[in-house]
């Protein structure tokens, strides 16, 4: 059994949201950490009929559990009534919920019951590599972090990644009739794959979907809400050098681009290897900020003229350009340097396939197997 970074301590002293998307294995976390505790699945269909058609027999059921006592509801988005249940169980009998879900979009309708800032919220990532004994890097990329996929064979993974999108395009788009075209929402999902790590530029999306920008804006606002995507800002502090202030998007899991794209077996040396392993590494430092507090800010910096960096940390603390080169070389430097032009002060870090940590015109080039432990070791920022 993998031993997930996430303990979710907040549950001893407090109610908690646990949001992940599908399978990045939230119901297996929670029976582990909290095997005695009362625990309500709605996917199972009794339970889902049973409190579906009566939420205040949830009330009923736990009005004589003692103060303290931790209760689980499994997937709340899919009743969102219960809510006033559970608030009202909360203030009248000190009770500590974990309400788990893969989507947080029904909790953000208009009327449903937030519980008055009353949970903490906390995140479920995809497996990190701090949690997987021998990482091994090349699969990861290949495979992705979602736990069953990662451990899959071989000839498995394509099958389990094709259902992993047919199930999704069912069960949350389709079931929640959050979209009326379901076909101009598959070919969008192929678009962003598209844009994956790169500028989002709507027009040119809504032009390739056959749709306008702003449906395309609304289905980017369904693959953050189902948290199946996810966005990063551009840095825009700047000196002189004009930047672009578009976000980035990618896929909450490596995986699901190289699926939609066809990209498969990749290895060092080819683009599709690059943009995966840049995608992975983006993957990993958004974990490590989401479970270390989530306060330090991760974005991009990208100038009109070209220069770039994949990710800045903070108000330009740490600059960090991901490279799957064998070795590093001049040319590799110049969104740093440039960078720093305008930051002085900013670590300088590019994360390659070396097998060497070196000092390189002041910029650390760190092997990226070292650079993941000095991540999740705090070394990094």
């Amino acid at each position: 059994m993998i031993d997930r970074y996430l303990k979710l301590e907040d549950a001893k002293e407090d109610s908690i949201f646990l949001f992940g998307a599908r399978q990045t294995g939230k119901t297996t976390l929670l029976l582990q950490l909290f095997p005695e505790s009362k625990f309500f699945d709605l996917l199972e269909n009794d339970t889902f009929e049973r409190m579906r058609r009566n939420p205040s027999l949830l009330r009923q059921e736990l009005q004589d559990l003692e103060e303290g006592s931790i209760v689980i509801i499994d997937e709340i988005q899919l009743i969102p009534e219960l809510l006033n249940e559970v608030h009202w169980l909360i203030v009248r009998k000190n009770l500590h919920f974990i309400l788990s879900g893969s989507s947080a979009r029904k909790l953000r309708r208009r009327g449903v019951n937030t519980l008055g800032g009353r949970a903490i919220l906390n995140v479920l990532y995809p497996l990190v590599s701090a949690e997987i004994p021998d990482f091994d890097l090349i699969r990861a990329i290949n495979h992705g972090m979602i736990p069953s996929h990662y451990l899959a064979s071989e000839n498995m993974i394509q099958k389990k990644l094709q259902a992993y999108v047919s199930v999704y395009l069912r069960e949350e788009i389709k079931a929640e009739a959050l979209v009326r075209n379901l076909g101009t929402f598959n070919r969008f999902m192929e678009a962003a794959a598209f844009t994956d790590g790169e500028i989002v530029n709507y027009n040119n999306i809504a032009q390739d979907c056959g749709v306008d920008a702003k449906t395309v804006k609304e289905y980017f606002a369904i693959l953050d809400e189902t948290l199946l995507g996810f966005m990063i800002p551009a840095y825009v502090k700047t000196v002189k050098r004009k930047v672009n202030q578009s976000p980035k998007f990618y896929y909450f899991d490596v995986a699901l681009p190289n699926y939609l794209l066809g990209r498969r077996d990749l290895q060092p040396g080819s683009q599709d290897f690059g943009h995966s392993f840049e995608h992975l590494m983006i993957q990993e430092i958004r974990a490590y900020i989401g479970y270390t507090g989530g306060e330090t800010a991760l974005s991009y910096w990208h100038t009109y003229s070209g220069y770039e960096v994949d990710a800045v940390i903070g108000d330009g603390k740490v600059a960090i350009e991901f490279k799957s080169s064998q070795e590093v070389v001049s040319k590799h430097l110049k969104g740093l340097k440039a960078f720093s032009e305008e930051h002085p002060q900013a670590r300088l870090i590019i994360v390659s396939l070396d097998s060497h940590k070196r000092i390189f015109n002041g910029v650390e080039v760190m092997p990226a197997l070292e650079f993941l432990k000095s991540l999740w070791s705090g070394e990094v920022f």
